[in-house]
């Protein structure tokens, strides 16, 4: 049995998948948290993944691996490979100006046409503006500028600081190979969600990152979805790696006319396609997906957490949660949640709070509220999913995914929002899934075809009444 191991550096965690590179299914697995904040050193992230490793009980007998990882975050490296500062996440909202800054500079068009999206405060470009404005003194020290994937990957390759440590079979030893900054890699899919790269012509637009870092700096080498980044100091090959929403979409073989809607620490609406999109109003992220196709996507800064903060509210775990919504009819008698807990990101609102509409003596019950939260969290993404169909995108039905999916309250209420009809995988680790097809890709030179098993299929039950409220109070 060949091996491969996918690995998930997310917000909040690092998953790795071992896998059999036949079938897909997961022989072993291991998690490791990551620190809470908006901002973060990336060895943690480093010392989480080799926490994840141990506690997988190691790679023994795996002959690849790749990492997916989140997106957009910014890590900044000087001439000897240290990281300069802290990586800004994409949930980091201080660089909303500069993300206005620059369109006004280049102009929204301009920038649709040129990467395929509009820069928002999760974008990569915006925060290398920030630095440039708000930390200079670090911005003129900057010689290579990386994602998370592509720091991780870089890693485990043994490329490093002198006298950081690195993997060799399953053993931490030092950096063998030093801070070789030109080794720096990525894939489209991650690349796109920079700011200044176009998934279109695969190439880097030099201009918008001089404009907005105030110089020229050295990017990581942009890799094939079939091609190996290179090996581990041990001899393990090492795939390109992906963004997190494009390995979930490998994981999940999704094709034409699936839309996965995903509800983790952010929430996202994202399809595989043929043909890149252009979305000048910048609702829609015209992203490349892993396996060298496009990859259209909506994200919202509020999803899981969400659910989380009411829960704690009425004093109720999650299924409790659910339970109590279901006991609410559709629309939660009139009482509406606009969720921007954390600001938002589509709507473009990184200030923005959140909301409780509709309140009187008869909707202000705990069963509305618990109600009003699941359905808040749709609508929005059912906004972002209108926005991707406008772009002719294809919906024949709703791949909905993340660890909330599972609840029966959820897949309901997600049928009476979508009116695309509604399918929920079995729970599994997309991300890690992803990566893993993608290690397998890279060893074999062929991608693989992993089954994907259904655990629900609410029925169709679509409500006009809740978006229709919804909207009715929308900024």
């Amino acid at each position: 049995m060949t091996l491969v191991a996918g690995i998930d550096s997310s917000t909040q965690s690092c998953k790795i998948v071992i896998s059999d590179a036949a079938t897909g299914i997961v022989v072993r697995r291991g998690r490791a948290a990551h620190p809470v904040g908006t901002e973060v050193n990336p060895a943690a992230w480093w010392d989480a993944l080799q926490a994840a490793i141990v506690d997988a009980g190691g790679l023994g007998g795996v002959s690849a691996i790749s990492v997916a990882a989140q997106q957009h975050g910014m890590v900044v490296l000087d001439a000897d490979g240290n990281v300069i500062r802290p990586a800004l996440l994409w949930n980091d909202t201080r660089s909303a100006a500069a993300a206005t800054d620059l369109i006004s500079e280049v102009g929204a068009v301009q920038f649709a046409q040129r990467t395929g999206s509009l820069p928002v405060a999760s974008f990569t470009i915006t925060k290398l503006r920030w630095l440039r404005d708000a930390e200079p003194e670090n911005a003129a020290r900057v010689a290579a500028v990386a994602l998370p994937h592509d720091w991780l990957t870089w890693r485990l390759r043994g490329y490093g600081p002198a006298g950081d440590s690195t993997l060799t079979g399953g053993t931490l030893t030092g950096s063998p190979l030093g801070p070789v900054l030109t080794e720096l890699t990525t894939d489209r899919s991650d690349a796109s969600g920079t700011g200044y790269f176009s998934s279109v012509t695969n190439d880097y637009d030099r201009d918008l990152l001089t404009r907005a870092l105030g110089h020229d700096a050295i990017l990581p080498r942009v890799r094939g979805a079939e091609e190996p980044a290179g090996t581990t100091p041990g001899g393990l090959i090492v795939g390109a790696g992906a963004g997190d929403n494009a390995a979930a979409a490998l994981g999940l073989g999704a094709s034409a006319g699936d839309i996965i809607v995903s509800i983790g620490t952010s929430g996202t609406v994202f399809a595989v396609t043929d043909q890149p999109t252009t979305d000048a109003t910048g609702t829609v992220a015209g992203f490349a997906d892993a396996s060298g196709r496009f990859l259209p996507l909506v994200a919202t800064l509020n999803a899981a957490r969400v659910l989380d903060s009411v829960s704690d509210l009425l004093g109720v775990d999650f299924d409790g949660l659910g339970r109590l919504a279901l006991d609410a009819t559709p629309g939660a008698d009139g009482l509406v949640l606009q969720p921007y807990f954390e600001g938002e990101r589509t709507p473009n609102l990184p200030d923005a709070t959140a909301s409780l509409f509709g309140m009187t003596l008869g909707s202000t019950t705990r069963p509305n509220l618990a109600r009003a939260a699941i359905e808040g969290l749709f609508c929005g993404l059912a906004n972002g999913l209108d926005a991707v169909l406008a772009l002719g995108v294809r919906a024949d039905r709703i791949l909905l995914i993340g660890g909330a999916a599972q609840n029966p309250a959820v897949q309901a209420i997600a049928a009476q929002v979508f009116d695309v009809p509604v399918f929920v995988p079995t729970p599994g680790e997309y991300v890690a899934d992803g990566a893993a097809a993608q290690a397998a890709w890279a060893h074999s030179g062929a991608r693989p075809s992993w089954s994907v098993s259904l655990a629900g299929r609410p029925a169709p039950d679509f409500h006009p009444v809740i978006r229709a409220q919804y909207a009715a109070h929308r900024i």
